[in-house]
């Protein structure tokens, strides 16, 4: 096991960590419940830290969180409903209807 990261939060560990299980890289959050003893031991020790199983998977699983934290800002008209979308998303807010893909 090699640590990846650590992470603001446990919602963000968990998010992440269950990202790279979907790409194929096992991974587990670790001090998951640690910020209960913030006080008893520095803050920055009690962050929850996200590890990937393999070693040789370490460079993967950073690119790839790297990708998925910087998404491209994009601007659309949703086909479906005219609604405007800005950011990293690929389904409106509005109806739900996919992004289109470029032609």
């Amino acid at each position: 096991m090699k640590r990846l990261l650590q992470a603001p939060n446990l919602a963000l560990a968990t998010l992440w960590a269950d990202q790279l299980a979907g790409a194929g890289i096992a991974a587990n959050v670790q001090r998951a419940y640690a910020s209960s003893i913030v006080g008893e031991i520095p803050p920055d020790q009690s962050l929850p830290e996200i590890w990937v199983v393999e070693d040789h998977e370490h460079a993967r699983a950073l690119a790839l969180l790297h990708e998925l934290q910087h998404r491209p800002h994009r601007h659309w008209v949703c086909p479906g409903c005219g609604e405007s979308v800005d950011g990293p998303f690929e389904q409106c807010w509005n109806c739900g209807a996919m992004q289109p893909q470029p032609a």
